[in-house]
């Protein structure tokens, strides 16, 4: 397997300081306070490493989710990025990517006042990916594996924006990438 951290590391330094939607931060900053934030609450090694690569997705497509966003369109940046990192690592990292748009969606359905704590960039990609989460779908979410992850990820996803917060960098996290790998893992 060629060095997959290295070229994480490198889609990060290439497209990475694109702005994350309207957001008055990069991609790579977004990325680096949802992992940071992961570590201050002790997360497992897998749920950091989902927390700094949730929007990888973003990064793997040749429109930006703002662009896709004003022609009112989801890029479904958490399919594409969990169908690309599930090549390389192990499920416990995939599954929280793959889920956290899922995961906005549920809390906003199932707890009070979330919607209105969101950015506005959420708010509208809210409704482009489907908005709250039906009863129906609240059930079939709370029981998928990764589910609780999601959740806490997505606590994290969100209060990730504050520009000029200073965080460590993507170098502090490649020992905690490469152990998380599939070919590493037993």
């Amino acid at each position: 397997m060629s060095d997959v951290v290295g070229e994480i590391l490198a889609l990060y330094a290439s497209r990475g300081s694109t702005a994350y939607a309207p957001e008055r931060i990069s991609q790579t900053e977004h990325a680096l306070q949802t992992a940071r934030q992961a570590v201050v609450a002790n997360a497992s090694d897998t749920l950091v490493v989902a927390a700094l690569l949730h929007d990888v997705g973003h990064l793997l497509f040749d429109l930006d989710e703002w662009t896709l966003a004003e022609q009112e369109l989801d890029g479904r940046h958490e399919a594409r990025g969990a169908a690309f990192l599930g090549r390389y690592f192990h499920p416990e990292v995939v599954r929280p990517v793959g889920l956290h748009v899922a995961a906005k969606r549920y809390l906003c359905a199932v707890e009070p006042g979330y919607v209105d704590q969101l950015s506005p960039a959420s708010s509208h990609s809210l409704v482009l990916q489907g908005g709250p989460l039906t009863p129906r779908e609240i059930s079939a979410f709370e029981r998928r594996v990764g589910a609780r992850e999601a959740v806490a990820l997505r606590g994290w996803d969100e209060a990730a924006k504050v520009p000029g917060l200073r965080v460590p960098g993507l170098d502090w996290y490649r020992p905690l990438l490469e152990a998380c790998l599939l070919e590493t893992r037993r």
